[in-house]
């Protein structure tokens, strides 16, 4: 498989299978994933990935915090106004997964439920958590950003799949005390990964991408 098929085919994926991914392959993609650029090569990106009886009880902990009601609390400022043709594609990519489920835009009982399967890992069998040192600010999150999509890719490349999800960085203190996570480090996002659940409605949702032109200038 080349770089340009793993573009095509890596997908969001909101429902897995239980089954865990070898050890050896994760090895072999964070190994892979490794070989991302920096900034002045410093390799921001600590990364834990979380699998078994701890991911269990992480999203037992998680749930439990976000049902007694407590706001969220990010230690990075998530709170992005979109606006025009912005805010009108996240308006798309929602429709297309609320319709995909076949949840209409009335039932709000039924959009809390799918919301709150984020922090059930969409029962992945792993759980990422890109973290950073607080001082390197935006030039840490480009590298952790470049460092995920490296690993995104080089997991298509072994029929694996994930999902981005900047909710987990909503509810840091369960994840920071149970992964021992130094408190000068900041949860950026998360990451859900395993391999697709083929028959589930949610998996088929699409979105659809902007053209060349559009998006990319050509200066000579």
């Amino acid at each position: 498989m080349n770089i340009s098929e793993a573009l095509r085919r890596r997908k969001s994926i909101r429902a897995f299978k239980s089954t865990p991914v070898p050890e050896a392959t994760l090895e072999t993609i964070f190994s892979n994933a490794l070989k991302s650029p920096s900034n002045c090569n410093v390799q921001p990106w600590q990364t834990y990935v979380v699998s078994g009886q701890l991911k269990s009880q992480l999203t037992t902990q998680l749930m439990e915090e976000i049902l007694s009601g407590v706001a969220p609390y990010p230690e990075v400022d998530w709170k992005i106004q979109f606006t025009g043709e912005k805010q009108g594609r996240k308006d798309a990519s929602a429709n297309a997964l609320y319709s995909a489920m076949g949840i209409i835009r009335e039932d709000k009982p039924a959009r809390k439920a799918a919301l709150l399967r984020n922090w059930q890992f969409f029962d992945a069998p792993h759980a990422i958590f890109f973290t950073m040192e607080r001082e390197l600010g935006l030039a840490g999150a480009v590298d952790l950003g470049i460092f995920a999509q490296s690993l995104s890719l080089g997991a298509v490349e072994h029929g694996i799949s994930s999902c981005f999800q900047a909710a987990l960085n909503q509810f840091p203190g369960p994840i920071k005390r149970s992964l021992s996570i130094p408190d000068d480090h900041i949860i950026l996002f998360g990451m859900s990964l395993g391999y697709e659940a083929d028959d589930a409605p949610v998996n088929k949702a699409k979105t659809d991408r902007e053209s060349l032109t559009k998006l990319v200038l050509f200066k000579s």
